[in-house]
């Protein structure tokens, strides 16, 4: 028994209950493609413990004397390459989301969306549902693969929250879905029907996951096992596939920040070695993100078209993320009606 109707005397107080949540959460975005902006948002994402595991007394002179003022116009230019009429991709993408599988879950059941560096925050949305009578709520970060970084914050962040609030609802997360078959399928699908629709045959599909630092797998994190583990299925899913045949699967990772060894090998470093070996069509995609963003549509699309044509190569192409395509929408759905087992 997960909720039984109200049964109140007639002169009590109305009570607000029996609803369950959905909050779908991603990583964040600036709230506009401006360095005043993208600084606000760096210094809140850069400040976690889990994203930066250095001191906080060595990390905080550097991050504020230095990268606060400097990296933020740098970024605020990329972001300003992706943003659209509806604002940042990732936020207009992942609210988008959120809106289709509201539509699929009856009326007891509300979903909204959160980012978890800038607006709407997690607080935000747990309190507005918990205060339209959500006293079960299903969490759902939108990383296949399970990271410290990504996932564990947002297990901290709900947390934090919780722990400022009298009444409590009851909690579900949603977990890894790195080798979900699921998961699989939708991705092997949907990249399928994008093969199918270039004008060229890729020599080579590159599958391009966000880095981290070397350390965190060295230290116990299951990020870049997930991440290989998502690439060798998808890819067992793909080879037989007649728009896959003669096709070689490469792995990478992106979006190197800083000094330190990050895991390898490198996305940018890859395109660049192909293109100097002689590969002249390639695709990539990014299985590791449930929506398009500024690292897939401007480092990745952007960035990584002129390394590989500098290096040689010609035929270049980014696949889109799963973000609404209808593979990625039955992916979503599947998943949170399995999570909200006993619920609805």
């Amino acid at each position: 028994m997960t909720w039984q109707p109200q049964l109140l005397p007639n002169d009590h107080p109305p009570v607000s209950s029996g609803s369950v949540g959905v909050l779908m959460i991603n990583l964040g975005t600036p709230e506009a493609p401006t360095p005043g902006a993208v600084k606000t948002y760096l210094k809140q994402f850069l400040s976690d413990r889990r994203v930066i595991e250095i001191p906080a007394l060595l990390w905080q002179p550097l991050l504020r004397g230095v990268i606060l003022n400097t990296r933020p116009k740098k970024s605020a230019e990329a972001y300003s390459k992706v943003w659209t009429e509806r604002g940042s991709p990732l936020a207009d993408i992942t609210a988008r989301q959120s809106e289709v599988i509201a539509g699929k879950m009856g009326e007891n059941v509300q979903v909204e969306y959160a980012m978890r560096y800038g607006s709407p925050s997690i607080e935000e949305r747990l309190l507005k549902l918990t205060e339209a009578g959500c006293d079960r709520i299903l969490i759902a970060p939108l990383y296949p693969q399970y990271c410290a970084a990504t996932t564990a914050t947002v297990f901290d962040e709900v947390a934090r929250v919780l722990g400022e609030m009298r009444w409590q609802p009851a909690l579900r997360f949603l977990p890894p879905y790195h080798d979900d078959p699921a998961y699989l399928d939708a991705l092997a699908e949907d990249l399928t029907r994008q093969v199918e629709a270039l004008t060229f045959k890729p020599e080579v599909l590159l599958l391009s996951f966000h880095g981290m630092p070397m350390r965190t797998l060295e230290l116990g994190d299951p990020y870049h096992c997930h991440c290989h583990k998502s690439a060798r299925l998808l890819r067992e899913r793909l080879e037989g596939l007649p728009q896959f045949a003669g096709v070689r699967f490469e792995t990478s990772f992106q979006s190197r920040f800083g000094p330190a060894q990050w895991l390898e090998p490198a996305t940018d470093d890859t395109l660049t070695k192909e293109g100097e070996q002689g590969t002249k069509r390639i695709a990539v995609a990014a299985p590791g993100f449930s929506a398009d963003c500024v690292e897939t549509l401007e480092e990745l699309a952007l960035e990584g078209a002129e390394i590989f044509e500098e290096a040689g190569g010609e035929d270049y192409a980014v696949l889109d993320c799963l973000n609404t395509s209808a593979s990625g929408l039955t992916l979503l759905e599947s998943m949170v009606k399995r999570e909200l087992g006993g619920w609805i």
